[in-house]
């Protein structure tokens, strides 16, 4: 039986419409990746009836006060597709840093896009928290709820019971919670990475950049396996590669095994990866610039084959995501459409033929699409020319 997040109404169960993609009639022929739906949250939405947040927060704001009278629905960056027309979206740790999100709580938020209207409707959500006191160390809470200054959650997957293995960056730690939201058991550390987050609270010596750990996580089709993509290098590796371990969620330990992800240049980073099947993943590579200096914003497959022999992963670009044909001219945009956000984080496999990908807007931080105003979480479908033949275990069941 399917999870259930609780909010103010019941969760919604909807059918999902893609605006000319897929129909019960089949798909719409397309010869380059096509925009076929566009959906947004505006920026400003809140959990209602929360806890105030972003005391903490400094700097630009893009004119909205702080601190907020509650929690924002903000700065997703991983997704799961619910099989029902609604996902749970999670939230990443807060305001961009450990120092300024001890008043953000961790969350998955539940999401209906409505493509027909070009919104989307937040239909519930769950915190995070560790009531039985799996982490053993200090939490910024004595309620146990998890804020942004104990976790960097970036990345997440819906494990065979219907809760979530999530991936973190602070430590890098894989946590795995219940449907409920509530850690099961102790933080998993990658043997051998450090990230600086982890290192200043246990004396030992930082390999990883601030905030570097896995902002990837895929799951293999059979569920059997996790692979947690870091989104920086580890020191004595060469600048650019990305370390993708694998995991055994049957021993709850790391095989051994472990691929290359090259980014096209060392200054790129990851937003998402996820799985096609059981040798092929997408992954979302971009630069960090935003509006106008927004240059780099691309989809690839990734097979770990490794066809040529390099030691690496055998990268085929799929979509440029600064240039998507909208001949339909969707939401008032013109005939290219472009996705040119600092932080894009989530995609999402919705039949062999149809992605969807959405931003993390960084509230109140990133003004990709207008200068000076805070982005919305926007919500794109992308047809594509041919099937990516994903398998069909990748697929939620509907109604379970």
């Amino acid at each position: 039986m399917r999870k259930t997040i609780q909010s103010g109404s019941l969760a919604l169960v909807l059918t999902l419409t893609l605006t000319g993609a897929a129909q019960a009639g089949g798909h719409a022929k397309v010869t380059t990746p096509t925009l076929t739906g566009f959906a947004s949250l505006p920026a400003a939405t809140f959990v209602p009836g929360s806890e105030p947040s972003g005391s903490l927060i400094t700097g630009n704001t893009n004119g909205h006060a702080v601190p907020f009278a509650d929690q924002p629905v903000q700065g997703f960056s991983g997704i799961v597709n619910n099989g029902d027309g609604t996902f749970d979206v999670l939230s990443d740790n807060g305001y961009g840093n450990q120092a300024n999100s001890a008043d953000f709580l961790l969350r998955v938020q539940r999401l209906s896009p409505k493509f027909a209207t070009n919104t989307v409707r937040v239909a519930g959500g769950i915190n995070l928290t560790d009531p039985k006191r799996r982490v053993p160390w200090k939490l910024t809470r004595e309620d146990r709820v998890l804020t942004g200054a104990d976790f960097d959650v970036e990345s997440i997957v819906e494990d065979s019971s219907g809760g979530y293995w999530i991936g973190d960056e602070f430590g890098p730690y894989l946590l795995h919670f219940d449907r409920a939201g509530r850690l099961l058991s102790a933080p998993v550390p990658l043997d051998g990475v450090t990230a600086p987050e982890t290192a200043t609270r246990t004396g030992t010596t930082a390999n990883l950049g601030g905030s570097k750990g896995f902002e990837g996580l895929a799951k293999s089709p059979d569920g059997r396996y996790l692979y947690a993509l870091l989104e920086g290098t580890v020191t004595g590796d060469t600048a650019g590669d990305l370390r993708l371990n694998e995991f055994d969620t049957r021993t709850g330990k790391y095989t051994g095994k472990r691929y290359v992800y090259r980014l096209g240049a060392p200054n790129l980073a990851i937003g998402d990866a996820i799985v096609i099947d059981q040798n092929r993943f997408l992954i979302i590579e971009r630069d960090g610039g935003q509006g106008a200096t927004a240059v780099i914003k691309r989809l690839y497959v990734a097979d770990k084959r490794d066809r040529n022999s390099d030691g690496l992963l055998d990268k085929t670009l799929l979509v440029d995501l600064m240039n998507i044909a909208n001949p339909r001219r969707l939401a008032g945009f013109g005939e290219t459409f472009a996705f040119p956000f600092q932080t894009i984080e989530d995609v999402v496999v919705l039949d062999e033929k149809t992605v969807a990908v959405l931003n993390d807007n960084n509230f109140p931080f990133s003004s990709g699409r207008t200068a000076s105003v805070a982005d919305n979480n926007e919500w794109i479908t992308i047809a594509l020319p041919s099937s990516l033949h994903p398998d069909r275990r990748i697929f939620p069941a509907h109604g379970r």
